[in-house]
């Protein structure tokens, strides 16, 4: 096997030349990024960066303008590809846990087995109390949502993803909505996921995390990548002026 051929099936998401527009507001400009199976790649930036739209492109939550989206060898921009089915192998945290509030914990972890992947009631109810505790959760599987903290729900909402068996996880600013103290419950999960080779993206602004679990940083600002490289670099001795201003803000906050 050439190398050549290694480093193609290694990428599990390929973005070229990205280009997304809403209306005259153009957010994503001519994004370039390649990730490897296994990587951890937190996106960080200020608001209005583009930083969640890239995400969503990722897998097709927001149609791209332009340019090519490869995930898992599938491009997902080409007019045949079926959406559906390629979404089942990304799973997509989001900062609104988006939970069904008139089903129990594990009746929301089990409802996309049983109609996307065509699970048994009981395999998909052994698999959802596996992930329950898996994010510690087990004593929670008949509570409905309305009786979960933030941090909890979150977790509910990871276990959910993590039910369609996916190969790369999206991170949408999966804390941002939580009371501080439950944030650490939160990026626990996500850092054992790291640890257990996941490929991820995560959109956030937790600064810790992305320093001691991201395989690389990529500073977005104005719709394009300023910046891009392991934590060291980009959060420890930033090189780009842009960079520095705002980890500057953000880290003194």
């Amino acid at each position: 096997m050439s190398n050549e051929t290694i480093l193609i099936d290694d990428y599990v998401v390929n973005i070229t030349n990205l280009n997304k527009s809403f209306g005259s507001n153009h957010v994503l400009r001519g994004i370039d990024l390649h990730v490897q199976r296994g990587e951890v790649v937190c996106i960080i930036g200020p608001s209005g960066s583009g930083k969640s739209t890239l995400l969503r492109c990722v897998n097709m939550l927001e149609k791209p303008t332009s340019g090519n989206i490869v995930v898992l060898g599938r491009e997902l921009t080409h007019i045949d590809c079926d959406i559906d089915e390629a979404r089942t192998k990304i799973g997509m945290v989001f900062q609104q846990f988006n939970l069904f509030p008139h089903m129990t914990a594990l009746e929301n972890i089990c409802v996309a087995q049983r109609k996307v992947l065509g699970r048994s009631k009981a395999e998909a109810e052994m698999r959802g109390l596996q992930l329950l505790a898996r994010v510690g959760l087990t004593e929670k599987a008949d509570a409905y949502p309305g009786q979960l903290s933030g941090g909890q729900q979150q977790r509910v909402a990871i276990a959910r993803a993590l039910a369609m068996d996916p190969d790369v996880m999206l991170f949408d600013e999966a804390t941002s909505a939580l009371d501080p103290e439950l944030v650490g419950d939160v990026l626990n999960v996500m850092k054992t996921l790291a640890e257990e080779g996941m490929t991820m993206l995560v959109v956030t602004h937790e600064m810790g995390f992305a320093s001691n679990v991201a395989t690389r940083v990529v500073f977005m600002d104005g719709g394009v990548i300023v910046e891009q490289g392991p934590p060291s670099q980009v959060i420890a001795a930033p090189q780009h002026e842009r960079t520095q201003s705002f980890l500057s803000s953000v880290l003194n906050h």
